[in-house]
């Protein structure tokens, strides 16, 4: 965050605008959404966001910066800089099931990993003044890990014959690791002119900055059939495949800070 805070003084104490999307009101309207693009700072002089209107912010970059003179937020109000979710992993291709008799069956093979989850974005807001007209919430809250993909089936075993006994059924493959859960992102507030904006804290303003949840283990592959005899003697029977073995939960992502900046 202390680049961030940089920031602030540099936009305080200089005209440059180089960099930044600048402009002298950005209104949204209901259920409207503005996505900050190519840049990672937003100065306004009035920034108005009526009914369930959202501003996406550039989730390209670690950290954003909105600078609003005036912010005026109506019901349903949403900051997103929530990470993106992981993907699930693959699930293992299944063993092959031979034709031929007395011939084990092939081994699943393992799912592949769920991949992590984006962390948040680190979001510094700057405002002279503020009117509240509803709820609004600022996400940066981790992306969930992606799932593991379950482990491949194992092939049934090929039957017996009189004098064979019957195909072992495959293993079953192993389901993979779950991916890790994004880091939340921080909310630094910088409004020297509202001493009350920590009391807006959890009903007007709710700041959502979990940790992504941890991906669950892709589960294990059912184990192959075995090969029956068809001479009628269980003896001659194949042995069923053994059962893969299930994945390992990724790792939670961490919480993010509130931070307020009031001098």
């Amino acid at each position: 965050m202390k680049r961030l805070s940089a920031v602030v003084l540099c936009l305080l104490l200089s005209t440059v605008t180089w960099g930044q999307i600048s402009m002298k009101k950005l209104s949204l309207k209901r259920g409207e959404v503005y996505t900050i693009k190519e840049s990672d700072i937003l100065v306004v002089d009035s920034l108005i966001m009526r009914d369930s209107s959202k501003i996406i912010l550039n989730k390209l970059k670690p950290d954003n910066f909105i600078h609003a003179k005036v912010a005026v937020f109506y019901r349903g109000t949403l900051i997103d800089g929530k990470g993106v979710s992981g993907l699930k992993g693959r699930k293992g291709k299944t063993g092959p099931s031979p034709q031929s008799p007395c011939t084990d069956g092939g081994q699943g093979t393992p799912g592949t990993e769920g991949t992590n989850g984006g962390h948040g974005t680190n979001l510094l807001l700057y405002f002279s003044d503020i009117v509240l007209k509803g709820q609004v919430t600022i996400d940066v809250s981790g992306g969930d890990g992606g799932d593991g993909g379950n482990g491949g089936d194992g092939g049934g075993g090929g039957t017996g014959t009189r004098v064979c006994k019957g195909g072992d059924g495959g293993a079953g493959g192993n389901g993979s690791r779950g991916g890790n859960g994004g880091n939340s992102g921080s909310v630094t507030f910088n409004a020297p002119r509202i001493p009350e904006l920590r009391l807006m804290l959890g009903e007007k303003i709710v700041v959502k900055n979990y940790g992504g949840s941890a991906g669950n283990g892709g589960d294990s592959g059912v184990r192959g059939y075995s090969g029956l005899s068809n001479a009628g003697d269980s003896k001659l029977d194949g042995k069923a495949g053994k059962k893969g073995l299930k994945g390992k939960e990724g790792t939670a992502g961490k919480p993010g800070a509130v931070n307020f900046q009031d001098k």
